[in-house]
């Protein structure tokens, strides 16, 4: 018989990683910019924050474990990448990105909601 847990608050979770991904999406973005592009070592400073505040983020999930909420996370990370693809770098993900990014939404929620056993 599955045991009961405490319940994870749907709302805070869900703005916690779009948070969390923006960050470092803007995180990584920033030192892209500077390596492929070769631009001013300056769009470090933003990006070094931007991936520090992403980490906070993530402490901020109740989830009863950190990995736990890192594997969940990613499944909004996938998401997100595919909208930064889109408005940032105007470049429309296709359906197989569209699919591909649903079922990791889906992973991710049975991960982060799926009932647990007692520990």
């Amino acid at each position: 018989m599955l045991g009961r847990r405490k319940e994870v608050p749907v709302t805070k979770t869900a703005i916690v990683y779009v948070a969390a991904a923006f960050f470092e999406i803007g995180g990584c973005f920033s030192f892209w910019i500077w390596i492929r592009e070769g631009r001013s070592g300056w769009w470090l400073a933003p990006g070094v924050i931007s991936l520090m505040l992403f980490a906070w983020l993530l402490t901020q999930v109740d989830a009863s474990a950190a990995g736990r909420a890192y594997a969940a996370y990613g499944g909004v990370y996938i998401f997100a990448s595919l909208l930064w693809l889109w408005t940032v770098e105007h470049v429309r993900p296709d359906r197989w990105d569209v699919l591909g990014s649903a079922i990791c939404i889906v992973g991710a929620a049975v991960i982060l909601f799926g009932p647990r056993l007692p520990a």
